[in-house]
């Protein structure tokens, strides 16, 4: 991970910003870039490999399951699928409502994500590493924690 060093090559720690809205953005942009370039050589960035992973994991998922389970509106899913879907690694089924569309990998998608699994796991081992296994265990419960928690302004 790139980290910004003082004029003596030191890394310096970030620096503890008073809101919590500006640390959480700028560490999803420190590991967004960070898995971005660990999965460079597949072919895929951090935004594709998800949601990959997300079919992979929950096959047959409507495009608004899936935007839910993502917290993806769904314009950008719908455009960030779309280079997905011309490469053939994505099916769209309608489905019993006619307005529901259903998704899933295809074989070819299936090889695409098992080809860039090691990728994705040494970006894993990587941050791991960095950061400790407790951390990051900490920091998994803490994300999943606020993205399940329903905040509405006011």
């Amino acid at each position: 991970m790139r980290s910004e060093r003082d004029a003596g090559g030191q890394k310096r720690p970030a620096v503890r910003l008073p809101c919590m809205c500006a640390n959480l953005r700028r560490a999803d942009r420190v590991v967004t870039r960070y898995y971005d370039a660990m999965l460079r050589p597949s072919g895929l960035n951090a935004t594709q490999f998800t949601l990959l992973q997300a079919l992979n994991y929950a096959s047959e998922i409507s495009q608004k399951k899936l935007a839910g389970l993502l917290e993806i509106d769904s314009t950008t899913l719908t455009r960030t699928l779309a280079p997905l879907r011309q490469k053939g690694w994505l099916r769209s089924e309608t489905g019993a409502d006619r307005r529901e569309l259903r998704l899933s990998l295809t074989a070819t998608g299936k090889r695409e994500y098992k080809r860039a699994l090691p990728h994705w796991r040494s970006a894993q081992k990587g941050l791991e590493q960095a950061l400790g296994k407790e951390a990051c265990n900490h920091l998994i419960d803490a994300a999943v924690g606020a993205a399940g928690v329903m905040l509405k302004p006011g």
